[in-house]
């Protein structure tokens, strides 16, 4: 008797542990069609920007173009973060929009000339290594990392941002000549202990 009913739930065990299992692993279908209309939305927001990007001429057009992709990148990023509720995956919202604001950022440089689209370019690519920095250590943290791995990862993330606030004061320097161009750039390096 004893033996059947052991047999009996074993049996029932490995029936319904699988089934158990797939159901943990999938999204909760409100969850997915949450997903699902956020992505659709989020494409049809994009071909509306594009057919109003098109009725610009020059840069004006690819920065339209620039921030409908941004508007559109950052939403689907958003709509999975939502669905799959992880830090991973939050980190990866930060990731995409600190991308998609740099090529905005560019864009919007591409009106400038000489040096002033220059030092335009460097304080983007600034704000941009400050904004990957934080998705770093965003990831970092959520990955399940130790203290140590937060605290590399927020050295880095520094370390980057900083290299680039000084390429990109440095680069302000170049617009000057002789002396005054001397002392810009000697209050840039010790600015940033260089």
């Amino acid at each position: 008797m004893m033996k059947k009913w052991l047999s009996a739930a074993v049996c029932s065990m490995m029936v319904a542990a699988p089934a158990g299992f797939a159901l943990a692993q999938s999204a909760p279908s409100g969850a997915r069609a949450d997903y699902d209309a956020a992505v659709s939305r989020a494409d049809a927001d994009y071909k509306n920007a594009k057919t109003r990007c098109d009725a610009m001429k020059d840069n004006a057009e690819d920065v339209c173009e620039a921030e409908a992709k941004r508007d559109r990148d950052v939403a689907k990023a958003e709509a999975e973060a939502r669905r799959d509720g992880t830090e991973a995956a939050r980190a990866k919202v930060l990731k995409v929009k600190a991308d998609r604001e740099y090529e905005v950022a560019k864009e919007r440089c591409d009106d400038k000339k000489g040096n002033d689209k220059d030092v335009c370019v460097k304080e983007a690519k600034t704000a941009h290594e400050k904004a990957l920095g934080e998705a770093k250590t965003t990831r970092a943290a959520a990955g399940g990392g130790t203290r140590t791995d937060v605290a590399e990862a927020r050295r880095e993330a520094r370390k980057d941002t900083s290299d680039a606030a000084y390429k990109a004061d440095k680069e302000k320097c170049d617009a000057m000549s002789g002396d005054a161009k001397d002392r810009c750039e000697a209050d840039v390096k010790a600015k940033y202990n260089r």
